[in-house]
């Protein structure tokens, strides 16, 4: 699906966590559905106001009824603060689906036993991820970590078969690392996305049982199509730019 760049219109805005947000806006087309793991650059000021470039977004939702199209975002910075602002009925400029993202038909036509893994703010590709593969016929178990609190799990319950979570604090779940709830050796494949840490680990416990493993990279973006090159990141198969030829790989071309 080739990336457009339109003004849409904001349904909703919604505070999931402290520094969490959701955000919902008005699609063109609901028969143009993102892959989970694609994302849109989003820019809610004017081309010459500060910051310079938009910011890469990934979607968490998307209602192909109604083209209700959802992001989850952390505020960090100014960009994010003036999306933050934003109230229903103002418009943003969006740009996309941008990227590679999970190809859930496939998945689901090849594998049976899948396992989706999270960290934080990488959930956020995650629940459509969910949602295409239920769709496609299979139901997978969701591994998710926080540091204190969970947040958006509600959302994954109608689409999995199970949902694990694991917490630093041991607030929620687990006390401990997600990592330490997966064995590998029971699914055919492992999805991830989070913190490079935590897909790394993720990677490894594949790689001992032998478990195909696929994992959504983030990066820092500048124009989301792969034109700057900012995002490339090295892999074994050469370099690669995360926001065109990623953000989703095959862990073993990206990890050791």
């Amino acid at each position: 699906m080739n990336a457009t760049s339109c003004d849409l219109k904001v349904l909703r805005q919604e505070t999931v966590a402290a520094d969490i947000m959701r955000l919902t806006v008005q699609w063109q087309d609901p028969s143009r559905e993102p892959h989970a793991g694609q994302f849109y650059m989003l820019r809610a000021w004017a081309a010459d106001a500060t910051p310079i470039l938009s910011r890469p977004i990934s979607v968490v939702d998307f209602d192909n009824q109604t083209g209700a199209l959802t992001f989850l975002y952390q505020l960090k910075g100014e960009g994010t603060h003036k999306i933050a602002a934003l109230q229903p009925g103002q418009t943003l400029t969006v740009t996309g689906p941008c990227g590679n993202g999970f190809d859930a038909a496939a998945l689901a036509g090849k594998y049976q036993r899948i396992a989706v893994v999270g960290g934080g703010i990488g959930t956020a590709p995650l629940l459509l991820l969910c949602k295409q593969l239920c769709r496609a016929g299979v139901r997978p178990d969701v591994y998710v970590g926080f540091r204190d609190t969970s947040y958006g799990m509600d959302r994954f319950v109608p689409w999995c078969h199970d949902v694990f979570v694991a917490t630093d604090s041991g607030n929620e779940g687990h006390h401990g690392l997600v990592t330490d709830l997966l064995d590998a050796k029971n699914y055919d494949i492992v999805l991830t996305c989070g913190p490079m840490v935590m897909m790394r680990g993720v990677y490894q416990l594949c790689a001992q049982s032998g478990t195909p493993c696929v994992a959504s990279l983030e990066r820092k973006m500048a124009c989301g199509l792969g034109a700057c090159l900012g995002c490339t990141c090295r892999t074994k198969v050469g370099a690669k730019t995360v926001c065109k030829d990623g953000p989703v790989f095959k862990a073993e071309e990206v990890f050791d």
